[in-house]
């Protein structure tokens, strides 16, 4: 077998990304994201791509976010990890599956395979979420009307709220982050997120009782790719209420009225309550993500 041959792509050859199959449909799932030339990587041998990756980032992003593509061809599993081994971009990588990815022989086997190339690199499985997006054929929820909603400008309020809403959290993401750091580290990540994505910094919305105790926070927003659920957090003293049903149908109701025509949003598999809840509002799994850890 020929050596292997890795660089990165420019906008005279990016055509080249696009020359291995694409058996798991990342492609479809990413039509709303755009990839910078030199951001994606290929491996080649004997001329011909047999392992792609390509990382994404925002508009005004000097380093990718993540890595959400990553391919290679039958039989080059060991230079797929080698690909993503040698980047110099060592950040999160988002495995991207079909809902119910497990349940066929093709797709499982897919899977299977990128995972094992991941983790052969040094990376690890930190988290299993399930993709959201909710059109208007779902149909609007009811807003159950028991809450009182209304933006709050000070970014020492939100940072407040989000960490007493991560001192129970179930997220992965801000587990970790409080491993690492503690509750302020997790609360900012949240707020740093906010701040980076492009929607008004007005739409960020707490929600009261009827008799003004707080209830939670959720945040309205759009990514690069568009309109989604930012944030849905309920403070310690007021779960079992099932108020986070209440903050996501405002969410949404939200979004639409300042015309949505899709709205994304997610969670971790192991996240029971929210799982339900963006069901119980009409918001169905299109896809699942597997989120890796890189190797540093």
């Amino acid at each position: 077998m020929t050596d292997l041959v890795i660089r990165a792509l420019d906008e005279s050859d990016a055509h080249l990304f696009d020359s291995l199959p694409d058996p798991l449909g990342v492609g479809r799932a990413l039509a709303r994201a755009t990839h910078r030339p030199d951001w994606k990587r290929v491996a080649l041998r004997d001329g011909k791509v047999v392992a792609r990756a390509a990382w994404w980032g925002g508009p005004d992003d000097e380093s990718p976010v993540n890595i959400n593509w990553f391919d290679f061809a039958d039989g080059e599993e060991a230079a797929g990890t080698e690909l993503l081994r040698t980047s110099p971009f060592q950040v999160e990588y988002e495995l991207i599956l079909p809902a119910g990815w497990r349940e066929d022989p093709a797709t499982l086997a897919a899977g299977e395979a990128r995972v094992r190339a991941a983790t052969a690199g040094g990376m690890r499985v930190l988290v299993e979420r399930f993709q959201y997006r909710w059109t208007p054929e779902c149909g609007l929820p009811e807003r159950p009307g028991r809450l009182v909603f209304g933006p709050e400008a000070d970014d020492a309020v939100i940072l407040d709220v989000l960490r007493r809403v991560h001192s129970v959290t179930l997220d992965a993401h801000a587990l970790r982050a409080i491993a690492e750091g503690g509750l302020d580290r997790a609360a900012q990540e949240e707020l740093d997120f906010f701040h980076w994505c492009p929607s008004p910094r007005e739409w960020w919305q707490l929600a009261h009782t009827p008799e003004g105790e707080l209830a939670g926070i959720h945040i309205p927003a759009h990514n690069p790719s568009g309109p989604c659920v930012g944030f849905i957090g309920v403070v310690p003293e007021q779960r079992g209420n099932g108020y986070a049903y209440d903050l996501l149908t405002e969410c949404t109701h939200f979004l639409v009225e300042r015309g949505a025509e899709f709205i994304a949003g997610a969670t971790d598999q192991g996240n029971f309550p929210m799982a339900a809840n963006f069901a119980k509002a009409g918001h169905p799994v299109v896809q699942e993500r597997i989120h890796f850890l890189p190797a540093i």
